[in-house]
C-alpha cells in the first residue's frame, strides 16, 4: 500500500521497555504490564494527552488465554479513556508492523487521526498447558453433577499427565524448529560460520555505540531501575563467538550458535502516529512518514525465513525506488545465517529480480535484534521507532525495515522524511 503526499501517516513518537532476558529481571512482569509501562512511557516521554487518543492496535505472538483482547486491557489499565477503541493483532515476528499498519490504514481512511500500534512478550511467562488426556480429565470433572462422579474423573490421572506441553518455537506444518530451518537455508546458501559471526560481532559493536552515545536509551522507558538493554554484549568478539558451539546441527556442518541468534527475550513497544493534518494541528514534527509497505508470504520448504526476498523487491519495485536509495537498511536478524541469505538473494535474486548488494554502512547501524533480543510482538516497533528517529538525527530521506516471520512471511516498509 501507498500513500498520496496530499494525504500522509506520521511516526511522530516511539517507545520501549529496555529489552532484557527472558527469565532474568522482568520475570515478575506479565506482557500485559510490559505493554502497559510503554503505552505509558509513550504517553509521558513525549507528552501526549490521553484523551486525544483515538485507538490502540497491540500485539502479542504468546498469548494468554485469560486476555484474548490485551489492547482492550492496556485501554483499563493506563489513562486513555474507556472509549478508546482497541484490538490485538499476532502474526509471528511482523505481528508489530501489522499493528502499525492496522493503524495507519484507520488514519488514512479517516477513521482515526491518533492512534498507537504495539506489541509485547513476555516469554518468561508463557502460557502452560497440559495434554490431552488431562485436559479432558479435567473438563469431564468440571462438569460432573455428583462428587462421587468428580472422584471417578479424578482417580483416571497418572503422574505423567501433569508433565506441561510448555510453547515450542516450532513450525506446525513442518515440525522443525526456526533454528533447524535456518540451518537448511544457511547450507543451501553457503553461508559460512565466519559469515554469521561478523554479522553477530557488527550488531553488538553498533548496539553498544548506540546505547553508550544515548541514541539507543532516548527511546526506552526504564523499568525497575533498568534504563537500556541487557542483552548487548559490548565486550564480544569475534574469538568469542568463534568459540560457541552450534545448538541446532551439532554435527561437523552446524553452523548457528547462541551468538549468532536472537535470544528470547521480553519486552514490549509502542508507536505513536498521526495524519499529517493533525501532527501539523498538534505543533508536532514528525519523525518521518510511511510511505509504503509490503507484506509477502512463501513456501517454509523454500526457505522460511526467505520471504523478505520477495516483500523488499516488490515494495521498491511498486515505489520507484532502488535499494540504493535507501540511507539506512534496517533488518531484523533473526539469526546471523537468515540476514546473510537474504543479503544474497536480494544481490542475486530469488523468486524476484535482483536489486543489488546492501552497502554495509547502511546496514543496521545500531544494530538489531541479535544485539537488542527480540521479543517477537516489540520488534516491529522497536525497529520504525529506532530507523525513524535515525533517519531525523542524519537529516536522512529513505529508510528501509525488512522483517522475517515464522509460517515462511515477511514485512517491509520505507520510511520517507520530507
Amino acid at each position: 500500500m501507498t500513500q498520496t503526499e496530499a494525504h500522509r501517516v506520521a511516526i511522530v513518537a516511539g517507545t520501549r521497555t529496555p529489552f532484557v532476558k527472558a527469565g532474568s529481571v522482568f520475570k515478575q512482569h506479565t506482557a500485559l504490564d510490559l505493554a502497559v509501562h510503554s503505552v505509558k512511557g509513550l504517553l509521558e516521554m513525549h507528552d501526549v494527552p490521553p484523551q486525544k487518543v483515538d485507538e490502540l492496535v497491540y500485539g502479542i505472538v504468546i498469548f494468554d488465554p485469560h486476555l484474548p483482547n490485551i489492547a482492550r486491557e492496556m485501554v483499563f489499565n493506563t489513562d486513555l479513556p474507556s472509549e478508546v477503541r482497541a484490538h490485538t493483532v499476532s502474526n509471528n515476528c511482523i505481528t508489530g508492523i501489522h499493528a502499525i499498519t492496522a493503524v495507519y490504514d484507520s488514519i488514512l481512511n479517516g477513521r482515526t487521526e491518533i492512534g498507537i500500534a504495539g506489541g509485547t512478550e513476555s516469554m518468561s511467562n508463557p502460557p502452560i498447558l497440559f495434554g490431552k488426556a488431562f485436559s479432558r480429565i479435567l473438563m469431564d470433572a468440571s462438569s460432573a453433577k455428583t462428587a462421587g462422579q468428580r472422584i471417578s474423573h479424578f482417580l483416571k490421572v497418572r503422574p505423567w499427565h501433569f508433565k506441561p506441553n510448555a510453547p515450542a518455537i516450532a513450525e506446525p506444518s513442518t515440525g522443525l524448529t526456526m533454528g533447524e530451518h535456518t540451518e537448511i537455508m544457511a547450507k543451501e546458501w553457503k553461508i559460512s560460520r565466519k559469515e554469521q559471526d561478523e554479522i553477530a560481532y557488527r550488531s553488538h559493536k553498533n548496539a553498544s555505540a548506540a546505547t553508550e552515545d544515548g541514541r539507543l536509551k532516548a527511546e526506552i522507558y526504564p523499568l525497575d531501575g533498568v534504563d537500556k538493554d541487557l542483552l548487548i554484549r559490548s565486550d564480544t568478539t569475534p574469538e568469542k563467538l568463534a568459540k560457541l558451539r552450534p545448538v541446532f546441527d551439532r554435527s561437523a556442518a552446524g553452523t548457528i550458535t547462541a551468538g549468532n541468534s536472537s535470544p528470547l527475550t521480553d519486552g514490549a513497544s509502542a508507536v505513536l502516529l498521526m495524519s499529517e493534518a493533525r501532527a501539523k494541528k498538534e505543533g508536532r514534527e514528525p519523525l518521518a512518514y510511511i510511505k509504503a509497505f509490503e507484506y509477502a508470504a512463501v513456501d517454509p520448504g523454500d526457505g522460511l525465513l526467505m520471504a523478505p526476498c520477495v516483500a523488499v523487491p516488490r515494495l521498491l519495485a511498486r515505489t520507484g525506488l532502488s535499494l540504493s536509495d535507501m540511507d539506512i537498511v534496517d533488518i531484523h536478524e533473526a539469526f546471523g545465517a537468515q540476514v546473510a541469505c537474504n543479503l544474497r538473494g536480494w544481490e542475486q535474486g530469488w523468486k524476484e529480480k535482483a536489486i543489488g548488494k546492501v552497502d554495509l554502512e547502511k546496514l543496521n547501524p545500531l544494530g538489531s535484534s541479535l544485539a537488542t533480543g527480540h521479543p517477537f510482538a516489540a520488534t516491529g516497533g522497536r525497529m520504525v521507532t529506532t530507523l525513524a528517529n535515525e533517519l531525523k538525527r542524519r537529516n536522512a530521506k529513505y529508510g528501509l525495515v525488512s522483517i522475517c516471520a515464522a509460517g515462511a512471511m515477511a514485512a517491509a516498509m520505507i520510511l520517507e522524511r520530507n
